[in-house]
């Protein structure tokens, strides 16, 4: 159940990302996967899971600068 919740959670961040940016979903995912944000999102340990997703579209935004 985790991995589907986690799962709902990057489509909806990477859309948000995609509208953000103005580009295509496809490529949004591509810069989301490039990140660290997405790296500590994916590990349970770092509490990054817990924070809202427009919290996490900022850091991926401030980090893609």
């Amino acid at each position: 159940m985790r991995d589907a919740v986690l799962w709902r959670k990057i489509s909806h961040i990477t859309i948000l990302l995609a509208e953000t940016l103005q580009i295509d979903v496809e490529r949004a995912l591509d810069l989301f996967y490039s990140t660290d944000t997405y790296t500590q999102l994916t590990n349970p340990k770092s509490g990054l899971q817990l924070m809202s997703d427009q919290y996490i579209l900022e850091n991926i935004l401030a980090e893609l600068k």
